[in-house]
């Protein structure tokens, strides 16, 4: 006589853990890219006076995400961040006050915005699991390839005769205050990113 109600075999039950598994994993990788997406967003919209010009949360956003979450979904925020504002969302600094889309990105801080995606590998490699003096200096070397870029691109549209003074010299004293923020903010949120880090295996 053939039962009413089948016993699931192991080798069944295993086999449907495992597809989950996979299925979960990239979901919950995804999920929380977008979530760091959505932080490098609200970073570039939050201005605070500062000397000598007003700052925005633009490079504590950015930086915190790669620290925290390593380079493949440190680069996989920036980069869903880069595509919202390619395809005309207002996630960029200045938006839509100074454009949108594709014109925004090719405008003035493109080399700004090409240095972020670069830095956010870089930061995510080189500061993840390591102590504060490590992070911090992953950080500087992020925020000289985001000068790097920013200013060979100026050159190329906006020439002038001291690019430091341009696009270096006004954001060096903020932009060093928030890398000191990214690396105490990561220190302590350590326990919380070893969990986040276990839930997405």
């Amino acid at each position: 006589m053939t039962p009413l109600f089948r016993t699931p075999s192991p080798l069944n039950t295993g086999a449907n853990t495992l597809s989950a598994t996979r299925w979960h994993a990239p979901a919950r990788g995804l999920a929380v890219a977008l979530a760091g997406a959505a932080l490098i967003t609200l970073g570039a919209k939050v201005q605070i006076p500062f000397w000598p010009v007003p700052m925005t949360l633009h490079t504590l956003a950015v930086f915190l995400v790669a620290g925290a979450l390593g380079p493949r979904l440190g680069l996989a925020a920036m980069m869903a961040y880069l595509g919202a504002g390619a395809l005309g969302f207002p996630v960029f600094s200045g938006t839509p006050e100074r454009g949108i889309g594709l014109a925004y990105m090719v405008g003035p801080t493109g080399g700004y915005l090409l240095g972020y995606l670069l830095a956010a590998g870089l930061v995510g490699r080189f500061a993840q699991h390591r102590g504060a003096l490590g992070r911090f200096a992953a950080m500087l070397a992020g925020v000289a390839l985001v000068y790097g870029c920013g200013v060979a691109w100026l050159a190329l549209v906006k020439p002038a005769p001291d690019l430091f003074a341009l696009g270096i010299a006004p954001f060096l004293l903020g932009d060093l205050v928030k890398i000191a923020l990214a690396t105490g903010l990561i220190a302590l949120a350590r326990p919380g990113i070893a969990r986040l880090v276990g839930w997405l295996k």
